[in-house]
């Protein structure tokens, strides 16, 4: 597709992480964040959305989840502290590392193996820094991101995969959050599995046609979740979930 790649790195940032989410002792319930637009959002979207939730491993595995990595398109590699919003991504491309805290925005970044102390560009690669990650996270674990913040859900249809499977769709449309709250998704969810399958991506939510569509395949069980490595012509690879991660890998370079 013309321009694939520019889509996928510049407008996929249309979404708010809740950053920092401590254990959770609670039943398995999957209440919404506090912005979610519970009004304006319909009750089918809102019960599918739910059954993704568990059938991809349960809202207090997802809370319960803190150490992550994975590599982006063979492109950058992830380590996340999700309690605590540490990252690191090593950047193959340009050979940057970038080390901060997606909270605070607070950090250092080598680059080319030189330490940025400019403040100015230092201020500016942190900012990248967030945008490549909240992208790159997204594609990993959208399914347990439906009722976030600035989020309504609408059911659309019932309808079939690319590949033929049977599906509910949903919409997720975005309001005053991320860098571009003027995209949206339609969700593809196995009516058997309750597992997300597909989506198509729309960099304005007024359009008719979908900048892309794909897959999401091979799901393996990571710790306690169910996560999908396979979008067609984007790999995320060496994923894990665990529940240790060395200190050094977020302050060291």
């Amino acid at each position: 597709m013309k321009n694939f790649w520019t889509i996928l790195y510049l407008s996929l940032f249309s979404f708010l992480f809740t950053y920092c989410t401590p254990p959770s002792s609670e039943s398995d319930g999957n209440p919404p964040s506090p912005s979610f637009n519970l009004t304006g959002s319909d009750e089918k979207a809102i019960a599918l959305a739910d059954q993704v939730m568990d059938a991809s491993g349960g809202r207090k595995n997802w809370d319960n989840a803190r150490f992550f990595s994975w590599v982006f398109a063979g492109r950058r590699t992830h380590y996340w502290d999700k309690w605590k919003g540490n990252i690191r991504i090593e950047s193959a491309a340009d050979s940057t590392i970038y080390l901060m805290n997606i909270n605070t925005m607070q950090g250092k970044i080598q680059k080319a193996g030189k330490i940025v102390d400019d403040p100015e560009q230092l201020a500016e690669l942190l900012k990248n820094g967030k945008s490549m990650w909240i992208n790159d996270a997204y594609w990993l674990v959208m399914p347990f991101k439906m009722k976030d913040d600035g989020v309504t859900l609408k059911y659309i249809v019932q309808d079939s995969t690319v590949a033929g499977r049977p599906a509910e769709v949903i919409s997720m449309t975005f309001e005053k959050v991320g860098d571009t709250p003027d995209n949206k998704y339609l969700v593809y969810i196995d009516q058997e599995s309750k597992l997300v399958t597909e989506w198509a991506f729309y960099k304005d939510a007024n359009q008719d046609t979908a900048n892309f569509i794909m897959p999401w395949n091979n799901y393996q069980k990571y710790g306690n979740l169910l996560l999908s490595s396979d979008r067609d012509r984007l790999q995320l690879t060496e994923i894990s979930v665990s529940e240790n991660m060395p200190d050094s890998i977020f302050t060291d370079f």
